[in-house]
């Protein structure tokens, strides 16, 4: 053992020395830019993952198994999409660094494409559908240049634990803004700026949202500086690079985690809508049961870093799991008092998304543990996979819904009893069961009481 390690191992991870120490602390503005940042990708993926699938079968009016397919098909191409893009930051030399340049030069076409996702042609169901497929992959690319530079752009700012906490938790109040305001205002900007039309109301509304999307991402790019980064050498091969991702620990946990999280979401959202117009028989409930399921990050994230400070990402994510999973075991029986059933909804949400807050600095923290298991921080390729397992979830849980819609044979104009209850049971059981693979994947999780030694150790190196 080193005497690097054998002092880390003595001295608790407080009062290790820090980045702090040589001006790398960041300024106020900087948390806010990035937390923005967030806000900027999630306003538009949000939309998209809780109003997508409604607005393609009940607006386009296209088959709900097709639309599953056309989910899952687009998310399977955006797999190489993702890991081509991380080694391409890794790779990446400007004046911008190495991550801003695909903020200025991704912001503009991304938002016209989420304007044109919204948006549908008239036709054929097969002309439509051609439309949908190449509008939806676009805009899945596109996010692809967007959300793995930022992932990379958090390790890249600092490497103070406290601060890479911070933005955790300022990256989680954009997400928790972008969602309330994706989720709760879409409709009713759909109804007021459509008059009745939601085919009109839809495209106006993407708009909004695409011109925000725009002065978000914009700000992130002048305000968000790069700072540490380890040099890649030209030609260096690629598979051994990949093979080493996949053995980290840190990041193999971090992304199995994040996977089935955007899975549960993934799944929640898109049923959300369905279940309270046809089983709950309240539409008003969507403005609330939507912005909830993520929304709660608000709260969460001032929380999560005094939770987790006591805790350990470990025993708080599962804690916060199980707790949420008893919470949704007892929901059923409550359907009938909206009050009590939306109150014990949140305190759900609230738990849940606390470990939404960890993921972030799970992310972080994996590549750490990368440097320090091989050398190297690879940060381009380490958040491609993170951003690819926010896609697979996300798409896999959407898709599950359509395809549990059209095995159920739902028709927007004649709902049956045999659709409500695959509804219901959609917005119950695969929740739980999901939330029960998380609990399984963060028992591995490897970092808990590690990083200050591991930091010790790096900068030891250095």
């Amino acid at each position: 053992m080193t005497t690097a390690t054998a002092t880390a191992d003595a001295i608790p991870e407080s009062t290790l020395p820090t980045a702090s120490a040589s001006g790398d602390r960041l300024r106020s503005l900087e948390k806010v830019s990035y937390g923005l940042g967030d806000f900027a990708c999630g306003l538009s993926w949000n939309v998209v993952g809780a109003f997508l699938l409604y607005f393609y079968v009940n607006v386009a009016f296209l088959p709900a198994a097709a639309v599953g397919t056309l989910f899952l098909l687009s998310r399977l191409f955006d797999a190489g999409v993702d890991l081509g893009v991380g080694l391409l930051v890794d790779r990446t030399r400007s004046r911008w660094g190495r991550t801003r340049p695909y903020f200025l030069f991704t912001a503009l076409p991304f938002s016209i494409l989420l304007v044109l996702t919204f948006t549908t042609i008239d036709g054929s169901v097969g002309a439509r559908l051609a439309y949908a497929y190449v509008t939806f992959s676009l805009l899945g690319i596109l996010y692809s240049f967007l959300a793995v530079p930022f992932s990379a752009l958090m390790p890249m700012m600092t490497r103070h634990h406290g601060d890479r906490m911070q933005l955790g938790s300022a990256r989680a109040i954009g997400t928790s803004i972008s969602v309330i305001l994706a989720t709760a205002a879409t409709m009713p900007l759909v109804g007021l700026l459509g008059g009745g039309n939601e085919r009109l109301g839809f495209a106006l509304a993407a708009g909004i949202f695409a011109a925000l999307t725009l002065a978000a991402l914009l700000n992130l790019f002048f305000n968000c500086k790069e700072r540490h980064h380890d040099e890649v050498p030209r030609g260096t091969a690629i598979w051994p690079q990949i093979r080493a991702m996949v053995r980290n620990r840190a990041w193999l946990v971090t992304f199995l985690f994040c996977t089935l999280n955007f899975l549960r979401f993934g799944c929640v959202i898109s049923v959300t809508a369905f279940f309270a117009i046809e089983v709950m028989k309240a539409p008003w409930m969507i403005g609330i049961l939507l912005p909830a399921v993520s929304g709660t990050l608000l709260l969460s994230a001032f929380i999560a870093p005094f939770v987790f400070k006591r805790t350990g990402i470990r025993k708080g994510c599962i804690g916060a799991l199980l707790a949420g999973i008893a919470i949704h075991i007892a929901l059923p029986a409550l359907e009938g008092q909206h009050v009590l059933f939306l109150a014990l909804f949140l305190v759900a949400a609230i738990l849940i998304s606390l470990t939404m807050t960890a993921i972030f600095t799970m992310a972080a923290d994996a590549v750490d543990y990368h440097e320090w298991r091989t050398g190297t921080r690879n940060e381009g390729l380490l958040s491609s996979g993170i951003s690819l397992s926010t896609k697979i979830g996300m798409a896999l849980g959407t898709a599950i819904i359509a395809y549990v819609l059209g095995s159920a044979g739902y028709d927007p104009k004649n709902v049956t009893d045999v659709a409500r209850a695959a509804i219901r049971w959609s917005y119950y059981g695969w929740p739980i069961g999901i939330m029960v693979l998380q609990i399984a994947v963060m028992l591995f999780w490897p970092m808990d009481g590690l990083h200050g030694r591991i930091r010790a150790e790096i900068d030891a190196r250095h």
